[in-house]
């Protein structure tokens, strides 16, 4: 495994090596603890390589603007859309595709999510902004919000746009960070932040908060 590890990391980056041996390990400890099998796990014993600096991606001075704008020319016309409810809700862009008519209160200012990444259901209060989005969409009383729209539809369509807008190294995902910061900024704290985003561990919201010591300070009296 060890020797797997060193010929993997020349293909592809640290933090992929990383998930597919957590992965790996997970398939050993399932084999003993749930099925009776007693094995060692192996995984155990090697050095996992380091998962990377985390990306901290933010929308620059006119970017959002020139997406947008590139968004709306896109033969996708679902794209400007879930572009504009990942920035105002901080959703992952499996938990826009899986939104449904039925699980959204607009009255409320409220979509449910069932179903998430990490296997509990949350609430997300949607801004007034996103109400203003999901109000100008086709509706109905039941089916998916984004009917017909596949994962693969999405990447290529938001690749192209970025393209047209000149905005390079900007990710899907990257707009979730952008949400999750600009919730910060309004001066949400760590919990209201995590009730919304669905983040299980609060350190990986700590990177999103950015802190000084002098406004903690100031906080201090």
């Amino acid at each position: 495994i060890a020797r797997w590890r060193d010929e993997r990391l020349r293909q592809v980056t640290p933090a992929t090596v990383k998930r597919d041996l957590v992965l790996l390990g997970h398939v050993f400890e399932v084999a003993r603890k749930e099925w009776g099998i007693y094995v060692h796990n192996p995984v155990r014993d090697i050095k996992l390589p380091p998962g990377g600096r985390p990306r901290d991606r933010r929308l620059r001075s006119g970017e959002e603007v020139r997406l947008f704008t590139a968004c709306r020319e896109a033969r996708n016309h679902w794209l400007l859309p879930m572009v504009q409810l990942a920035i105002e809700t901080a959703m992952r862009r499996g938990e826009l595709l899986r939104l449904r008519w039925e699980h959204i209160d607009l009255n409320r200012r409220t979509a449910h999510l069932p179903d998430t990444k990490n296997g509990e259901a949350r609430t997300v209060p949607l801004s007034t902004t996103a109400v203003a989005v999901l109000r100008a969409l086709p509706r109905a009383l039941h089916g998916d919000v984004f009917p017909g729209v596949t994962t693969e539809a999405v990447k290529r369509s938001y690749m192209r746009a970025t393209r047209r807008a000149g905005i390079e190294d900007l990710r899907f995902h990257d707009l979730r960070h952008e949400a999750t910061t600009r919730l910060f900024e309004k001066g949400l704290n760590i919990m209201e932040v995590a009730s919304i985003t669905g983040h299980k561990d609060l350190r990986m919201l700590r990177r999103y908060t950015h802190l000084k010591a002098e406004d903690l300070a100031q906080k201090l009296g």
